[in-house]
């Protein structure tokens, strides 16, 4: 039986407002390491986003290279990388020669073809096509076959792909070229999985996917869509292997389990009380696969919590000592000064301290009209405010307004 581990979205480098998660990230890589090895995995599969951004830091790199070594048994355990919409396609496959000898394939072009060869550990890459590779490992008499379908925008999918219409027509494109790979390379003679980053539904469900992270709304959907179809992927795929939605959830299965594995850390506080996975998979040719998630414990938990008073704050900040909080404050009136010192003192972890006036909820007289734009522009500067951040604006920000008119006003 072949063992699979399935991870994405590491998002290297990832910092929470002002604070780094890369100690965080050391510590939930290390996790994973020790998971992989608990396991007897065989292949490591890293669907995407494994930056935050296109230059990451020294560091950054620096524990995606010593992670992946560690993953890869010193090259006998091969561990497959594809590129996400984070990801620089040229930093993530720049490496792949050298990594390669040590079992690590990056993947982010689809002109690239992976060289077939046998590698010093054992591994033999016998096939391989553009979005392609076949792998075979000593230990099992049947191959591993790969689509590969790193991010890519959609001026670079449609130059590999071709194709001018848009929609409908470029996901028709998409889905021909991977049943192409599949009817050419995978039979029932060998395990059959598809790795890729992108947002995919199933076409006709009354349910969808949870929504794109925060940090994942710029994406650039393939030719201007929301989403891609699971009924795209090919008949014979036994496992779709998907980054890009931090959040672990079966999107369907068929034609056989499509899988978000999560990302390894809450990065946002739309992901707040979410439990992170990696998923491990159990495949055979031509039988559907076993699969299950194991929950990642590392790293600092995200919460979005509610008070209306200062002991009630500061009790619960005391009881969640290792955490990251964005806290709504409901008051009659903004803030003040010794009641924020008060709470910013009490937690390293308070990203956001929110106040929220308890008059504002719902419409009241102080939210903008269209009427009211016969007003002088100072009420309509206070009314503004007001509207935007629910508290009345401090008077020194008003006198700030005030001259910054009063310059308007002269020139």
């Amino acid at each position: 039986m072949l063992k699979i581990l399935h991870t994405a979205d590491w998002h290297l480098g990832k910092r929470l407002q002002e604070y780094s998660r890369i100690a965080e990230q050391k510590l939930v890589l290390e996790e994973i390491c020790q998971i992989a090895d608990q396991e007897e995995v065989d292949l490591v599969l890293l669907a995407g986003d494994i930056f935050d951004t296109f230059n990451p830091s020294h560091e950054a790199v620096e524990l995606l290279y010593k992670t992946l070594r560690r993953l890869s048994k010193n090259g006998t355990r091969p561990v497959v990388a594809i590129s996400g919409n984070h990801d620089s396609s040229q930093l993530v496959e720049a490496p792949d020669p050298l990594a390669r000898e040590l079992g690590i394939f990056f993947y982010s072009r689809y002109d690239s073809i992976i060289p077939c060869g046998t590698l010093d550990g054992g591994m033999e890459i016998s096939q391989s096509d553009s979005g392609f590779m076949e792998l075979r490992l000593p230990k099992f008499n049947f191959p591993i076959r790969l689509l590969l379908a790193p991010y890519a925008n959609e001026v670079s999918l449609r130059t590999y792909l071709g194709g001018e219409n848009r929609e409908e027509a470029f996901r028709e494109l998409l889905a021909l070229n991977w049943k192409r790979l599949a009817d050419t390379y995978c039979d029932h003679n060998g395990v059959n999985l598809f790795m890729g980053h992108f947002f995919f539904v199933e076409e006709g469900s009354t349910s969808s996917p949870d929504a794109e992270p925060e940090s994942e709304r710029p994406i650039l959907h393939v030719g201007g869509t929301q989403s891609l179809f699971t009924q795209q992927l090919p008949r014979q795929i036994q496992y779709a292997a998907l980054g890009h939605l931090h959040r672990y959830q079966t999107v369907s299965n068929s034609p056989g389990p499509v899988v978000y594995s999560s990302s390894p850390l809450a990065y946002s506080f739309s992901e707040a009380d979410q439990e992170k996975n990696v998923v491990l998979i159990q495949a055979k040719p031509n039988e559907p696969v076993q699969y299950r998630p194991i929950p990642l414990k590392q790293g600092r938990p995200l919460y979005k919590v509610s008070f209306d008073n200062l002991p009630d704050t500061l009790a619960w900040l005391e009881a969640h000592p290792f955490c990251f909080v964005e806290i709504t404050y409901l008051t009659d009136e903004s803030i003040d000064a010794s009641t924020r010192k008060a709470i910013l003192k009490a937690h390293d972890g308070i990203v956001h301290l929110i106040p929220q006036l308890r008059h504002t909820t719902g419409q009241t007289q102080d939210e903008l009209q269209a009427e009211d734009l016969g007003r002088d522009m100072e009420s309509l500067f206070r009314l503004f405010y007001v509207s935007e951040k629910g508290q009345e604006p401090n008077a020194q920000l008003v006198e700030l307004f005030k001259e910054v008119l009063s310059k308007t006003t002269d020139s």
